[in-house]
């Protein structure tokens, strides 16, 4: 018996009003979907990128710190060029300036130039995080914005699932330079496609308030400050191995690069499955809990690394790292509700800015202490990382994070 198509509509809007999928929302969310669907192709092989092209492990760790540096000072003026030209136009822009970068990465021969390309193609991951906050924050209510996030999260995240598998069996067949040439011109294709999203959004054009940079940090709450500064902690464990993960895995325990794919899948699917339910709880029953967990697992996850004996234990330690997300939408929305609206996408901006500049050195000491023995950065990270879970527990006050 056919289902009446008023019973369709029913349950169709039911599903919209459940995962909030308001228009810019889903347009945004499906924009970043789809390049980071690119990207993902071939970022968590960037390592091995500038290895085959010259680079040291000390390189590599100089990498990772001047891709946190690039991600810190592109935040505020992504945050005031969304304020000033309109989210859409900012989007735009930057979809631009990181295919341009895209294009750097594939004519390079030496592993200097990726430096540059680095610089083009950060555009696109930093400076348009304060745009998309903004959306959400601009379209959605407080009570709903950590499922916004959530839903923008996901769509963000399923690539990493997918884009790694392939790209890593790309690589496997063709090598890494041709693999990753070939990843990169479907990243360019990626790009044309977000743009064609982003033209379909309806912003409003509102005048951005003058408030100098200064006076939008006295404007965050206390408890924003404290949010940050937890949040800063945590991103040292984070940036102390993010960029040696892949070397570990490959170099000193052994596995193929496209095993390595396989596990940064697992990782994104854990995340996803945990997302939505955790999510729609945080809206209801508040923001702490599910920060302090997330705030856990980024502290678990290098220490699980070097503590897998075998292949299952190593999965274990990838799940703990999708686990890590687990409070990202509830942190996210808690950004957002001390943004001050008229101020919003460069509050947000001003936060990612403290937050990216303070953990810059992070990557380079991983590397350096790499030196030493490989397992050194990993439990530095671990025992970082637990320390910033105790800062936030302690003095952000439930109140506050619901």
């Amino acid at each position: 018996m056919p289902v009446p198509d008023a019973t369709i509509s029913a349950a169709g809007n039911r599903f919209v009003k459940y995962f909030r999928l308001e228009r810019n929302v889903l347009l945004a969310s499906s924009a970043i979907f789809v390049l980071g669907f690119g990207e993902e192709l071939w970022k968590k092989f960037l390592p091995k990128y500038l290895e085959a092209l010259g680079a040291g492990t000390p390189i590599v760790g100089l990498f990772g710190t001047v891709e946190d540096f690039l991600d810190a000072l592109y935040q505020y003026p992504g945050g005031w060029l969304a304020d000033h030209v309109g989210r859409r136009r900012a989007f735009l822009l930057l979809v631009g300036i990181a295919s341009s970068g895209y294009i750097v990465y594939l004519i390079s021969s030496s592993w200097p130039v990726l430096f540059i390309g680095l610089a083009l193609a950060m555009a696109w991951q930093s400076m348009a995080s304060p745009a998309t906050f903004a959306i959400i924050g601009d379209s959605l209510p407080r009570e709903h914005r950590a499922m916004g996030f959530t839903i923008q999260s996901v769509l963000k995240r399923i690539p990493i699932v997918l884009a790694p598998i392939l790209g890593g069996a790309v690589i496997a067949r063709l090598g890494i330079i041709k693999g990753i040439h070939l990843a990169l011109v479907i990243t360019l294709l990626c790009a044309g496609a977000a743009l064609i999203l982003i033209r379909k959004l309806r912003v409003d054009g509102r005048r951005p308030t003058p408030i100098k940079i200064l006076v939008i940090w006295r404007t965050f709450h206390r408890v924003l400050k404290r949010l940050l500064l937890s949040d800063i902690i945590i991103r040292i464990c984070e940036g102390m191995t993010g960029v040696l993960i892949i070397l570990y895995v490959t170099n000193i325990k052994h596995f193929s690069v496209a095993f390595y794919g396989s596990l940064v899948a697992i990782q994104m699917i854990t995340s996803i499955v945990v997302y939505v339910p955790a999510g729609k709880i945080a809206d209801r029953i508040g923001r702490k809990p599910f920060v302090i967990a997330t705030f856990l697992c980024f502290a678990l996850f290098p220490l699980t690394i070097i503590l897998a004996s075998n292949v299952w234990l190593l999965i274990l330690a990838f799940v703990i790292g999708g686990l890590r997300e687990i409070g990202e939408p509830a942190r996210k929305a808690m950004i957002v509700d001390f943004a001050q609206e008229g101020v919003r996408a460069r509050s947000v901006g001003l936060y990612y800015l403290v937050r990216s500049l303070s953990i810059t050195p992070a990557a380079a000491i991983g590397g350096l202490l790499w030196k030493l023995t490989p397992e050194v950065p990993f439990v530095v990270a671990g025992v970082i990382g637990l320390f910033g879970a105790l800062v936030f527990a302690l003095t952000v006050e439930e109140q506050y994070a619901s």
